[in-house]
C-alpha cells in the first residue's frame, strides 16, 4: 500500500525540486522558479524543523511527497507557523458601504476592497503541487492532509487560525485578470514579475499598493467575475481544505484576487479525529481496515496512506508501512480518516477498548 511517503524537504532534493518547480506555471508564488530561492526555502526548513519551538514564531515547515520506488520528488506542500512579523501578510477584505439618500429614497450596499495589513497573522498552509502524473489514488489528499497530522502532533508551535490562499484565475501566459485592471497601474509590471518579487522582498508592496478603498463596481467586468475564484488546477486543493472544515473568510489575494479560507487549527478535521496509538504488531501481509493517513510522532515526520487495524494494545501495520514510516513495534503513530464523512471508524477491533 505504501508507494509514496511525506516527508521533510533535505538539501539533496534541491534539483528536483526545481524541476518541479518548473512544472507549476503562474501563481504558486511560493514554490518559484528560481534555484537560490528553493535554496533557502529548504534551508529554513530544515532550521525550523531541527529548532521545534514551543511557540509560533513564524517557522517555515517545507514538506514533500517522495515515490519510495525511485526516491523521486513528486510533490510539495507547507505550512507557515504564524505569518507577519516584518514581513506582514496583505490582502484585500471585500467590504460593504451603504450610500442611503431620503431626497431619491435611494439605498445602496456597495462593495468595496480594503487593503489589510497583518503583522501577527494566523498559522498558513499552502505550496500544494503535486506532479501531474501522480494525481491519482488519493496522493494529493495525503499531500496535504499530511501537514495537518504534523500540527496535531505539535499544536503548541502554531498559531491557533489557519488560513490558506488559494491561487486565483491567471491564464497560462501569466495574464491575471484582476492584476490588469488594478495593481498594473500602480506597479507599473506584469503579473508574473510582481508575483516573483513578492517572494524576494515584501517591501514594494507597502510603497506602492493604494490604501484607498477599491470600489468593486468601478473595475472591469473582467475582473469583478475572478474576485474570489480560483484556478482550474486548484479547485480540488479548495473543495478538499472545504471538506477539513475551512470556509471563505471574504479576504482576497492582493494579486491575482484568490480566496483565502480559513479555521481554527482544532476544528480541522483531520486534525479533531486524529488518534495516536502504539504499534503493536507489525504483519507481513496487509492489515484488515480501512485506509488511513498515518504519520510518525517522533522526528523525522514522516507520513504515508496505509490500512490500519485497531488491536487491544494499539494498531497493526503491515511491513511495508513500518518501513515506509521508519517505525518498529513499540512506537506510536498518528491516524485519521482519509476523507470526511466517511465510515471509516477508529474504533477497536476487539472487546473492552474504548476508541
Amino acid at each position: 500500500m505504501s508507494e509514496v511517503v511525506v516527508r521533510p524537504v533535505a538539501v539533496g532534493d534541491l534539483d528536483q525540486l526545481v524541476e518541479l518547480a518548473g512544472l507549476t506555471g503562474f501563481g504558486l508564488t511560493t514554490l518559484p522558479k528560481d534555484r537560490d530561492l528553493l535554496g533557502n526555502a529548504i534551508l529554513e526548513s530544515q532550521f525550523s524543523f531541527e529548532r521545534m519551538s514551543r511557540r509560533p514564531a513564524g517557522e517555515t515547515y517545507l514538506l514533500v511527497l517522495e515515490d519510495l520506488a525511485t526516491k523521486r520528488v513528486v510533490g510539495t506542500s507547507r505550512i507557515v507557523s504564524k505569518v507577519g512579523g516584518f514581513e506582514p501578510f496583505y490582502g484585500y477584505r471585500i467590504e460593504t458601504a451603504v450610500h442611503e439618500s431620503e431626497v431619491l429614497k435611494v439605498r445602496k450596499e456597495v462593495p468595496y476592497l480594503k487593503l489589510v495589513t497583518e503583522h501577527n497573522g494566523p498559522c498558513e498552509v499552502g505550496s500544494l503541487f503535486l506532479s501531474p502524473e501522480y494525481r491519482r489514488d488519493g496522493n494529493g489528499r495525503l499531500l496535504s492532509l499530511a501537514r495537518f497530522l504534523f500540527m496535531a502532533e505539535h499544536p503548541q508551535r502554531f498559531d491557533p487560525v489557519v488560513i490558506a490562499e488559494m491561487r486565483g484565475v491567471i491564464d497560462e501566459e501569466g495574464h491575471s485578470p484582476f492584476w490588469d485592471a488594478l495593481g498594473r497601474h500602480f506597479f507599473d509590471m506584469d503579473f508574473p514579475t510582481a508575483d516573483y518579487l513578492s517572494m524576494v522582498n515584501k517591501k514594494f508592496i507597502a510603497d506602492l499598493m493604494p490604501t484607498h478603498p477599491i470600489y468593486i463596481p468601478l473595475l472591469p467586468q473582467a475582473a469583478r467575475e475572478v474576485i474570489g475564484k480560483v484556478h482550474p488546477q486548484t479547485e480540488p486543493a479548495l473543495h478538499m481544505l472545504e471538506s477539513e472544515g475551512f470556509k471563505f473568510c471574504q479576504m482576497i489575494d492582493i494579486f491575482d484576487a484568490g480566496p483565502a479560507i480559513t479555521c481554527k487549527r482544532d476544528e480541522v478535521r483531520t486534525i479533531k479525529q486524529s488518534k495516536k496509538l502504539a504499534v503493536e504488531e507489525i504483519a507481513e501481509v496487509e492489515p484488515e481496515g480501512e485506509v488511513y493517513l498515518v504519520s510518525t510522532t517522533k522526528t523525522p515526520f514522516r507520513a504515508t496512506r496505509a490500512r490500519v487495524e485497531t488491536t487491544v494494545g494499539g494498531v497493526r501495520l503491515s511491513a511495508s508501512t513500518a518501513e515506509a514510516l521508519n517505525v518498529k513495534a513499540g512506537d506510536y503513530v498518528r491516524f485519521a480518516p482519509m476523507c470526511a464523512g466517511t465510515d471509516q471508524r477508529l474504533a477497536p477491533q476487539r472487546e473492552g477498548i474504548n476508541p
